[in-house]
């Protein structure tokens, strides 16, 4: 599988990505105490469907033998990090932090985001993690150019965390994206030499998502349902993604642009 994109698969993923972004704020909008999760993931749906796009997660298999994804959303509560099941009766409290995390199929291609967002009021150690893991996302996106290498996007957003003393996932990384929902090459949120050298190049298309957990432990567990990801201290965590192209001009755009 190539690990570009013509200049035509990035104008359909372009287009997907608007849509999805579209999406995603039709469900931060009913972001509220008392709002169940899977009102949440239904309007969201609905407006994939009614762009004539597809949901990417719903039905998704990690591998042959997983029980299908249930839902069109990841919706992940506190210390569910990421993976959380939309589909649930689950009623958002006052304090709580939310992550929705979502993808779409538009003519072919996907495109993939996240973002975490407060539900009514929360704390300031809450407002905190979530600042800084957006703002990590957005250092790996101008980290991202032509002629640097994976490993920059990566230190980028890990210097960025490291100062705050949170927990970075480690067992979890971005990715690339458009011919399929997860292929090459991982793009992982620290620097490892356990991951190849990958110079980046006009036309690869990334999904960049910086995954932190507010108590500093990166270990992470999945919970019983076989899906959602839970942060092994129990604290809360905050998650970020957008998908970008590396274009001709040599930087990157967001073709996934965060709604709020």
């Amino acid at each position: 599988m190539a690990l570009t994109k013509t200049t035509e698969e990035i104008d359909s993923m372009r287009r997907g990505g608007a849509l999805l972004s579209k999406a995603l704020g039709a469900a931060v909008a009913l972001v509220a105490p008392g709002v169940r999760l899977r009102e949440l993931d239904a309007a969201a749906e609905k407006v994939i469907l009614d762009g004539g796009g597809q949901p990417s997660f719903k039905g998704y298999k990690g591998h042959p033998d997983d029980t299908p994804f249930p839902s069109t959303v990841c919706i992940s509560v506190d210390e569910e990090i990421v993976h959380g099941l939309g589909n649930r009766d689950r009623v958002l409290v006052e304090g709580e932090i939310v992550g929705l995390d979502i993808g779409l199929w538009l003519e072919g291609l996907c495109t993939d985001m996240a973002i975490t967002v407060p539900v009514g009021k929360v704390n300031q150690a809450l407002i905190d993690l979530m600042q800084v893991t957006r703002d990590s996302l957005m250092k790996g996106v101008e980290a991202a150019r032509v002629g640097s290498a994976i490993k920059d996007i990566s230190r980028a957003i890990e210097e960025h965390v490291k100062p705050h003393e949170y927990g970075i996932v480690r067992a979890l990384v971005g990715h690339g994206v458009g011919h399929q929902v997860h292929e090459a090459p991982h793009v992982p949120n620290f620097v490892s030499s356990s991951y190849p050298y990958i110079e980046i190049q006009e036309g690869m298309c990334l999904a960049l998502e910086p995954m932190v957990g507010l108590g500093g432990d990166p270990r992470i567990d999945t919970a019983d349902d076989g899906w959602s990801i839970l942060m092994r201290d129990g604290k809360p965590g905050a998650h970020f993604e957008v998908t970008i192209a590396i274009t001709k001009e040599g930087g990157a755009e967001i073709l996934t642009p965060l709604p709020v």
